[in-house]
């Protein structure tokens, strides 16, 4: 299932923040974005993956954020988000069990219930949970799609490659860092 999922479609409200919508004192939209999730979506382009995100809600921190990680694919305010999917994956040039989903809410439930690795963050309404495929144990916004990615790119034997130029300038002989006390389980 994971080994040709190269398409990653993100759902925005839920899944790349906490779900709150909060307004400045003008009315502008403010949205909070996970470090971890971005660096993460850094590495599946860098892994030779697409990746699009998929809101149904318009929002400028959106395209922001998506314009400073490098998804060039961005679908804002799509009230039925099944449409514009199939979009994606015309624009991709993509079938549907190549594309991996993350999605929290009812409306995500047409596009998840066709995709190839259909992924429900921990917060995830109960009927979006029930057609995962796997439930994130990190909350949306806090990780859970640093998890979906690491997942899926160590599953293809992929997370070793990417993470390559972080790892090769640790010394060789790099000594334990614990205090004794932090090693208890």
């Amino acid at each position: 299932m994971l080994d040709s999922i190269d398409l990653l479609i993100l759902d925005v409200d839920g899944v790349l923040t906490d779900g709150r919508i909060v307004y400045d004192s003008r009315g502008g939209e403010i949205k909070a974005f996970h470090v971890l999730d971005g660096q993460a979506i850094k590495y599946w382009l860098r892994a030779g993956h697409e990746a699009a995100i998929l809101s149904g809600r318009a929002s400028p921190p959106i395209r922001r954020r998506a314009r400073e990680l490098g998804v060039r694919a961005v679908y804002m305010d799509a009230k039925d988000k099944w449409p514009v999917f199939e979009k994606i994956l015309k624009r991709f040039r993509r079938s549907a069990d190549r594309a991996c989903y993350v999605g929290d809410e009812l409306v995500d439930l047409p596009v998840m219930a066709r995709v190839g690795f259909a992924v429900a963050t921990a917060g995830a309404v109960d009927e979006v949970k029930r057609v995962a495929h796997y439930v994130t144990r990190q909350a949306g916004g806090a990780g859970a799609v640093r998890e979906t990615i690491e997942l899926i790119l160590r599953y293809q034997d992929r997370w070793a490659g990417v993470t390559a130029r972080y790892r090769d300038r640790l010394p060789p002989e790099l000594p334990p860092r614990r205090l004794p006390w932090r090693d208890a389980p």
